[in-house]
């Protein structure tokens, strides 16, 4: 065994390996730190300055993805700089990845789909973080999107994971604004006046509560009879509310409308047979 004594260089380099990568690890871990710390200041300060909730929200939404993206991108860099100072080339790596990506590319379509499918969502705007949405067949508030899966929590409180790649069309209830239609179905035999009028009274009052107010934007718009049912004449309004507003406002207003119809001796059918006997 050779115990000839090393020089101060070489035991220089001998140590300096194993600190450039301790130091290279340690400034990953404080930058990660950092965006963790610092990026919620930034978000809710942008997220200030926005005039309108889906801004806010659009702001909030992409934060996250963007704050993912930073994470990820220094976790790759710090790598490949990991092995650049343990003594392996970088650069015949980057290009076997880069045939490599095409094959996988190739393998794993849907996942390649759910992630450009993924970024036109964010860009586009097509959905926030506590819209109410329907995408890839299932409906409910949007708790989590990133680029390659939505995150959807139902009324039943059932919690579905979609892929990108799967949504083809998304239904956002909660966008701009929104309409509480209401369909209400009275006896034949009604006078249909009388009841719009007292559809009418029904809105004008439910639009001064101080608690449902602030959520309707509109006064009521009567559409008028839109269907001749089995037993009854279907009379169809509605209000233009706040977004994800309208199903509180069309269950006051069906609660409201009940009680006033039977103050007012207005009948709500229901379905009856009438037998014919034979003589």
């Amino acid at each position: 065994m050779d115990f000839s004594p090393i020089s101060f260089n070489e035991a220089l380099t001998q140590f300096a390996t194993p600190l450039r990568i301790a130091l290279i690890i340690a400034l990953a871990a404080a930058a990660q730190q950092l965006i963790a710390g610092f990026w919620p200041r930034v978000r809710e300060a942008i997220a200030s300055r926005q005039e309108s909730l889906e801004g806010v929200q659009r702001v909030r939404t992409l934060s996250r993805v963007l704050r993912y993206t930073a994470n990820v991108a220094i976790t790759l860099l710090a790598m490949l700089l990991i092995l650049g100072e343990v003594g392996i080339s970088v650069a015949p790596l980057l290009g076997a990845a880069g045939v490599a990506g095409i094959a996988i590319g190739f393998g794993a379509q849907s996942l390649v789909k759910d992630y450009f499918t993924g970024f036109f969502l964010l860009l586009e705007n097509q959905l926030r973080i506590g819209d109410v949405v329907e995408a890839g067949g299932k409906t409910g508030a949007v708790e989590e999107v990133t680029l390659r899966y939505l995150r959807l929590r139902d009324y039943d409180g059932n919690v579905h994971y979609i892929p990108n790649g799967q949504i083809t069309v998304v239904t956002n209830m909660c966008l701009g604004h929104a309409y509480a239609v209401i369909d209400l179905g009275v006896a034949y035999g009604a006078n249909l006046d009388r009841v719009m009028a007292c559809m009418q009274e029904v809105g004008r009052e439910l639009q001064k509560d101080v608690e449902f107010a602030p959520l309707i934007l509109n006064p009521l718009e009567m559409a008028g009879v839109n269907a001749w049912a089995d037993s009854s004449v279907v009379i169809r309004c509605r209000f233009q509310v706040s977004p994800g507003a309208q199903w509180a406002v069309r269950r006051e207003y069906l609660r409201r409308a009940k009680l006033a119809f039977d103050a007012a001796g207005i009948e709500i059918p229901f379905p009856h047979v009438q037998i014919v006997g034979a003589s």
